[in-house]
């Protein structure tokens, strides 16, 4: 006898009730009242088969079927796990890993009349059939060409699923688009005699827009514009559509490159409200707010960053302090006190997220005027910080730390080409400073991959261009010790912020902290790496968190300058889970950081500014900036 049979049905009478209770639902009087004659097992069996049935692709736990029963003691739910069990065991539902569960699919044809129903994002191909990437993850669901409705590639769409047969792919039908996946089409215009069409350069769009001879916008034939979807009517195989913008000829580097941003729906310039918005910041610094200020400008202070930047958001400054210890500010562009939460500028920043870096530009998060202007910690020109300032020993141990606002005055600009020659050479402008700082790296950098970070590495190509944007050639940019001063000091920031913030009994203060997370790698893909690099000649061992990454650092020192190098290091990074934004703190796998977030780029991305404000509000509450 099944443990299903053997349910007590009192104990099911109760599971009933409660659920009557939850549900609002009634239960009959009989079942009220004769405990011990109701069919309460295939009752309550048949509520959890109902969940499953209506989310046939979604996999469940015995808690979140719980949750959807409303049940919340602990011998309730134990009996669920039971009972799925059991129905896994009589291939009801399947096991997909341990202690998840899904509608066995050759069953769905019993549960036709529940409608099943998914929502998820299309992807198009080019022949007019799509597949259905599902909210819920599992399987794509196949949408033949006939029943797309109107769909296109990167809508959000609700499909109703076809009962599936065995041994066939998952196939349903678009009912509903929830919301378009674009605004702008780019392409290139086609016009005929009384009317035109528009030829999308995105092959995952079947159809081609329809476009009166009144919508052109002054586009010419052979023209790349931009247009936009006014209608779709009823019996119209095409949408119409109207020209927004003219980018040009096909060819040109520009067209090229807005046709690029406009296919993806990055912003070609900022709204002229914003910009006006932005004209209005005063460029000097008032005498009052200087005074409130931490004051850095007669320390020495400089930037490194690449050749071709422009927005400098982070300098360095290191002075000797009369106990014979270090002073290292780490000092970053205080975007906060100009972009205030919920102004023109913020909402136009947060819609943006971060700046976006192509070849040839930059499409900047911040309008330039405070990007590459009042923002950007130019040479020789006072500008308000937001730093972390660290006394630390010679062998580079952190001994207090400061979070507060400051005025700097930059000293030097260096690129990493100029730092690197001074690193080299061990002289030039500043060359004092920069070795001083360069030799605390260093020790920073041996502290972190003995406490178990992995020195990932990838290979940054560059491209050469001539004046008209075009390519001459191919380079690729070695990460050199300037590079990684740079890298460990804004990681040291990084860290200690979280830190701060996560280790600090700040729960009244801030609710909510923003996090880089990285968690662990997937291990079924991390043993599919091992064996790979092990028939390669590079064994690995994966005993512990440490053993691990010391593997993979001596792997990248045996494989630099072979011929797999590139080939391993691809796979290795592959291999990991990527990292993200979150407010659980889960640590970083890859750094061996139990705290860490993203402090040093608020010109360039959002969650910094964000970051920026939590911290001066529990600094603010406690009316002063020291740890």
């Amino acid at each position: 006898m099944t443990l299903i049979k053997r349910i007590n049905a009192d104990f099911l009478h109760y599971l009933l009730v409660f659920q009557a209770h939850i549900f609002r639902v009634s239960l009959p009087y009989q079942t009220m009242k004769k405990k011990r004659k109701i069919k309460g097992k295939s009752t309550f069996v048949g509520s959890i088969l109902s969940i499953f049935a209506k989310n046939p692709y979604r996999p469940f736990n015995y808690k979140q079927i719980s949750s959807q029963l409303g049940i919340r003691d602990k011998a309730s739910k134990d009996l669920v796990a039971t009972i799925l069990r059991e129905l896994s065991g009589q291939k009801e539902i399947e096991e997909i890993k341990p202690g998840k569960y899904k509608l066995n699919l050759d069953n769905i044809s019993r549960f036709a009349n529940t409608h099943s129903y998914v929502t998820g994002i299309v992807d198009m191909k080019n022949t007019g059939k799509a597949y259905i990437i599902s909210d819920e993850g599992g399987d794509d669901i196949f949408i033949a060409a006939n029943n797309t409705s109107r769909a296109l590639d990167g809508d959000h769409v609700k499909v109703r699923l076809f009962p599936q047969r065995k041994g066939r792919k998952l196939e349903g039908q678009i009912t509903e688009i929830l919301k378009r996946g674009k605004e702008n089409y780019v392409g290139i215009i086609e016009i005929s005699k009384g009317f035109a069409f528009l030829i999308p350069d995105n092959s995952a769009i079947p159809v081609h827009l329809f476009i009166p001879m009144t919508k052109l916008k002054g586009a010419k034939d052979g023209d790349k514009v931009i247009a936009k979807i006014a209608d779709w009517p009823e019996r119209s195989k095409n949408p119409f559509g109207a020209v927004v913008q003219v980018l040009g000829r096909p060819g040109d580097n520009n067209v090229e490159m807005q046709s690029i941003l406009a296919e993806y729906d990055f912003p070609l310039q900022f709204p002229d409200h914003v910009e006006a918005e932005a004209s209005k910041i005063p460029h000097s610094i008032s005498e009052d707010e200087i005074k409130i200020r931490k004051d850095f400008r007669k320390v020495p202070t400089f930037t490194i960053d690449p050749l071709d930047a422009k927005d400098f958001d982070d300098a360095l400054s290191i002075q000797k302090l009369k106990n014979g210890n270090w002073e290292v500010g780490v000092h970053i562009a205080d975007v906060s006190h100009y972009v205030t939460q919920n102004s023109i500028i913020d909402k136009e920043a947060y819609s943006r997220a971060t700046s976006i870096y192509l070849v040839d530009r930059v499409i900047p998060m911040l309008p330039e005027v405070l990007s590459n202007g009042v923002c950007s910690l130019r040479p020789n020109e006072e500008k308000l910080c937001f730093s972390a300032v660290f006394e630390m020993n010679e062998e580079a141990e952190v001994l207090k730390q400061w979070f507060g606002k400051t005025v700097i005055e930059s000293d030097r600009r260096f690129t990493y080409e100029e730092a690197q020659e001074i690193i080299e050479n061990r002289t030039g402008e500043f060359a004092d400073e920069v070795l001083i700082l360069n030799n605390l790296a260093v020790k920073l950098r041996d502290e972190r991959y003995t406490n178990g970070s992995i020195n990932f590495r990838s290979q940054d190509v560059r491209f050469n261009l001539d004046e008209d944007g075009k390519p001459l050639s191919v380079y690729i940019k070695e990460q050199k010790e300037s590079n990684r001063l740079i890298e460990d000091f804004m990681l040291l920031a990084n860290r200690k912020v979280a830190e701060y913030i996560g280790k600090k009994n700040h729960k009244e203060q801030v609710k909510t902290f923003i996090y880089r997370i990285h968690d662990e790698p997937n291990p079924e893909k991390l043993n599919t790496f091992l064996e790979f690099a092990n028939k390669l000649g590079y064994p690995m061992k994966i005993n512990t968190r440490k053993s691990l990454a010391e593997s993979f650092n001596n792997l990248f020192k045996q494989i630099s300058g072979k011929g797999e190098e590139n080939m391993i290091e691809t796979i290795a990074v592959r291999t990991m889970a990527k990292a993200e934004y979150s407010t659980q703190n889960i640590g970083h796998y890859g750094l061996a950081f139990t705290h860490y977030s993203h402090f040093t780029s608020p010109i360039r991305r959002y969650p910094d500014l964000l970051t920026h404000r939590l911290i001066k509000n529990i600094l603010n509450k406690n009316k002063h900036a020291h740890n």
